[in-house]
């Protein structure tokens, strides 16, 4: 059966026209009435004599009615008739010029794969900063179970989500409708991810409010204080051992660690007034603020720590995994594989020109000669082992403070890598934590930093915000970024 909305005229349209044809019937009626209403007239009185009588009042006497009795009933008929056909046409018209608005509101449109693919790029980072910020905030919190469960689940819904992510971005499922359940996925899983944060974000502040929040801050933001400047010498000691390229990746975080403590500074003081007026929530802000800041610092001053002990490391192993090499090298001569023996050979050949002639990466050597072997099928000997697992740590350290500390930049394809490089062996997660960082640096250089006018110069809110100390979302800054998932993240505004 045909809807009548399907055929565009609704059910109640019949009604209006039989309406229109009743009024075109009422008025012939009526002019019916009046054309008999002289006779009925004519019969029951003597008509009034008229002056002047002559052969016109002859005539009105002989017919009973004048001729203007029959004028007004004539147009009373073709005005109820006009009026009937003029709705009726006026309805049939309407009917087929349009597909009754009003009745029927159009669907919106579906959303394009390109909506959905947007939709669950924006949903992995979103999710990748809840969890980052819940790990920092529960840092500070002690006995809050339910939280830390909270935060598990979240992790695994995000690696998951993740994990989908990649095998969409490598073409798998190849097909159109599968591609477009696996957009699905990511975005159901990363709201599953919001969901667990966003239930325990009231435990969480119950457990934060039974602590001595402000104590706890103040104390790791003396500690972190006191190591900068043993920090920054070291840095300068790495960096003239070992040359300006190895210790690249972390040229410029101690300035980034004493913005944030300027950041925590500023947000302490005023903390302690809150207190002292009162003002409970702007105490919970201003603690929170310094906690994600004093934190974001802890991060990029143990990063240059990190690195100089793996540079260390590396430098102590690197002799050793020559070593080792030649002798896996040595075992596969006379095989089918002479380009790749000679390429692997003239490698080692130039890392032990570097290690003899002066100040060079050795973590960079050493990921030369684990790729040289495994370039040959080799690679099984322990010390190449050790030398493979030293460097994808080093460079997952790397990237995953990088985007920690720039997460308001950093989009979906650096955060989406930098996981598959977890997950992955050392070979492939070197590769793929080197190529996140990369990425990671592009997105922040093409972001810029809209908070270096009047209200960030100086202050540490540039980096907060940069950071997601801060949501950004006015010129101090915006809300303090709080744990919890997209419904109560920014509840401390």
């Amino acid at each position: 059966m045909t809807s009548s909305l399907i055929r565009g005229r609704p059910r109640h349209a019949t009604g209006h026209i039989a309406v229109r044809v009743g009024h075109a019937v009422l008025g012939g009626v009526a002019g019916v009435v009046w054309l008999v209403l002289p006779v009925m007239t004519s019969v029951t009185q003597d008509p009034v004599p008229v002056a002047g009588g002559g052969t016109v009042a002859a005539a009105q006497a002989a017919d009973g009615a004048s001729p203007t009795d029959y004028v007004l009933p004539l147009v009373a008929v073709a005005a109820a008739g006009a009026l009937g056909g003029y709705g009726y046409v006026r309805r049939i018209r309407r009917a087929r010029s349009r597909t009754t608005p009003g009745v029927l509101s159009p669907a919106p449109p579906a959303p394009t794969p390109a909506d959905v693919e947007r939709q669950a790029r924006t949903s992995l980072v979103l999710a990748d900063d809840c969890v980052r910020t819940s790990r920092e905030a529960l840092g500070y919190v002690h006995g809050a179970t339910s939280a830390e469960r909270a935060l598990r689940a979240a992790e695994t819904e995000l690696t998951a989500a993740f994990a989908i992510w990649r095998r969409y971005e490598e073409g798998v499922p190849g097909d159109d409708a599968g591609r477009r359940q696996a957009l699905v996925g990511v975005v159901g899983r990363c709201a599953e991810a919001g969901r667990q944060l966003d239930a325990e974000a009231a435990g969480f502040d119950a457990a934060w409010d039974a602590g001595d929040a402000l104590a706890e801050a103040e104390g790791r933001f003396r500690q972190l204080a006191g190591r900068t400047g043993g920090v920054a010498a070291a840095l300068a000691g790495a960096g003239e051992r070992y040359g300006a390229a190895a210790v690249g990746p972390v040229v410029g975080h101690v300035e980034q660690a004493k913005d944030r403590l300027v950041f925590a500074t500023s947000r302490l003081n005023q903390a302690r007034q809150d207190a002292d007026s009162g003002d409970g929530d702007g105490f919970r802000r201003g603690v929170r603020a310094a906690e994600g800041a004093v934190a974001q610092a802890g991060v990029l001053l143990g990063g240059v720590e990190r690195l100089a002990e793996e540079l260390r490391t590396a430098a102590a192993l690197v002799p050793a995994a020559l070593t080792g090499a030649e002798a896996e090298l040595a075992g596969l001569r006379g095989t089918a594989l002479p380009p790749r023996l000679a390429h692997a050979d003239a490698v080692l050949a130039g890392v032990r020109g570097q290690v003899t002639g002066g100040p060079y990466d050795p973590l960079d050597a050493l990921r030369r000669v684990v790729r040289a072997v495994e370039g040959t099928g080799g690679g099984r000997a322990g010390v190449i082992a050790a030398g493979a697992g030293l460097v994808a740590r080093s460079a997952l350290g790397v990237a995953d403070d990088f985007v920690g500390t720039h997460r308001a930049a950093v989009g979906a394809e650096a955060r989406a890598l930098l996981a598959a490089a977890g997950r992955a062996a050392p070979a492939d997660a070197d590769r793929l934590a080197r190529r996140a960082w990369e990425l990671a640096e592009r997105d922040v250089r093409a972001h810029g930093n809209p908070f270096t006018g009047e209200g960030g110069h100086g202050s540490g809110v540039a980096g907060a915000v940069l950071g997601g100390v801060l949501l950004g979302e006015e010129g101090d800054g915006g809300p303090v970024v709080a744990f919890g998932g997209p419904e109560s993240r920014g509840r401390l505004g």
